[in-house]
């Protein structure tokens, strides 16, 4: 099966996620979908939701801009670029880049999604208090 629509289909579902559109999860995402990120790994597309749903209730303004993809079979890599607000802390707006390694089933929903994103440099560092520690052994390290 050609996969070029799946991942049409995911990457504008991406761009346009917002809280009240989270039932569209379910049009790119199988129902025992396989999630990973650096905070959550998670079996279902319920547990997935909930994700996306908690990602709404901590972030202001949060949206991914899809800034590249390769498709190769049933699989591809998708980068992009996570922006958001911080509500507990900096107002200033965050932008977080990172990449998602997905697999489609037949039916052409994802089965299997992985994000890769450095925490450290995307977001400890800037932390107010966190950052300037995680900056200082940034520096150590390469010293």
């Amino acid at each position: 099966m050609n996969h070029d629509a799946s991942l049409a289909r995911l990457t504008d579902c991406f761009e346009s996620i917002a809280p009240h559109s989270l039932h569209r999860l379910s049009d790119i995402y199988t129902e025992d979908v396989c999630f990973k990120d650096p905070f959550n790994e998670v079996q279902g597309l319920p547990a997935v939701t909930r994700i996306f749903a908690h990602m709404f209730e901590q972030l202001d303004a949060p949206r991914f801009e899809i800034t590249g993809s390769v498709l190769q079979g049933d699989q591809a890599f998708v980068t992009w670029d996570f922006r958001f607000r911080m509500k507990r802390f900096a107002r200033d707006e965050q932008c977080i880049r990172g990449a998602s390694h997905l697999r489609f089933a037949a039916d052409g929903r994802a089965a299997f999604h992985r994000d890769y994103w450095d925490t450290a440099e995307e977001l400890y560092e800037k932390l107010p208090v966190l950052g300037a520690l995680m900056r200082a052994l940034k520096r150590a390290a390469r010293s």
